[in-house]
């Protein structure tokens, strides 16, 4: 029987980090070594494996077809190698780690949580649920080590996860005042949905006013559901009663935002490593694209509906601030 070759798991880990960064130079820089050792590991992947990985592109290298279906397999392998160490070393790890969420997404965190203390039974989490901004500097400052934050992408901390689809929400019996400002919900002044639904309604020169004003988002709910306005939000976790849609009463599309997980520069440690992982692949399977099923609840005639409800439309016109 032939001997079959076992291929070096610290060289898949280098083709994950290479391709996960851009290049094999940044790749040397993440992982301290030189480049020319980089690119021996490469190619000795490439003759173990018998197939080309790369081709040239301008100056860089791009994977190939047979790349790529060794970068998918690297994965496979090396999350299943990650684990096992997890599972067998992180019942005796000892420790804490502090991680921060905004409201939006802390109905995602029992499983991820979930997950973590299966593999460090031992490791005690704090949570805090707390604004965008609010998190983002407590990253900067130490106060927190892991943090999922809204916006706030242009933070040192901050790796991008996806985009988070913005819509309008109101109560199903919000009917907009005839010839009146929109009557605005809205959490803080900080809020990054909030100063979204204000740029864009200024944008196309529409009136408006702050009715309800909340700290929190289920004084926020309440707020739509007693029919004191509309909000600019994510449609995860609505109550019962709520509609949405990209262009709700026909307002203007508020694009997205981007949702970024922050790390402690001084963080270090497989635990830490572990639940930053997790943190991301749940975050990636929430911020996956939604069937057309769950577009909005209650359909509107786009301006016709604005129309009726007597809302002028006007022009985009300068502002002094």
């Amino acid at each position: 029987m032939a001997t079959r070759t076992n291929l070096d798991l610290d060289t898949l880990r280098t083709l994950v980090v290479a391709h996960d960064l851009g290049g094999l130079a940044q790749a040397a820089d993440r992982l301290g070594r030189t480049p020319s050792a980089i690119s021996l590991q490469m190619k000795r992947l490439q003759d173990d494996l018998g197939t080309v990985l790369f081709r040239k592109r301008g100056r860089g290298l791009v994977l190939t077809e047979a790349g790529e279906v060794a970068l998918t397999y690297a994965r496979r392998i090396l999350a299943m190698h990650d684990e096992l160490l997890d599972t067998i070393q992180g019942g005796s790890l000892a420790g804490n780690i502090r991680i921060g969420c905004p409201q939006d997404f802390a109905s995602f965190l029992p499983s991820v949580l979930s997950q973590f203390a299966t593999l460090y039974p031992r490791m005690q989490v704090e949570l805090l649920i707390e604004g965008n901004a609010a998190l983002a500097e407590a990253i900067e400052k130490s106060r927190i080590d892991l943090a999922v934050v809204i916006g706030q992408e242009h933070r040192s901390a901050a790796q991008t996860v996806g985009q988070l689809d913005l819509v309008w929400i109101a109560s199903s019996t919000f009917v907009p005042p005839q010839g009146q400002p929109l009557p605005l919900a809205v959490l803080g002044p900080q809020c990054a949905f909030r100063k979204c639904a204000i740029q864009h309604l200024e944008a196309i020169g529409m009136p408006y006013r702050i009715a309800a004003s909340s700290p929190s988002l289920d004084g926020l709910q309440a707020a739509l559901l007693g029919g004191l306005g509309i909000t600019a939000r994510t449609s995860l976790n609505l109550s019962e009663g709520l509609m949405f849609a990209a262009s709700l009463y026909g307002l203007p599309l508020l694009g997205s935002l981007p949702v970024s997980l922050h790390r402690n520069a001084h963080l270090i440690g497989d635990a830490a490593d572990r639940m930053a992982t997790l943190l991301v692949e749940a975050l990636k399977f929430l911020l996956a694209p939604r069937s057309k099923s769950e577009i909005p609840r209650k359909r509107h005639n786009g301006l016709a509906v604005v129309a009726a409800a007597g809302i002028a439309m006007h022009k985009p016109r300068s502002r002094v601030r």
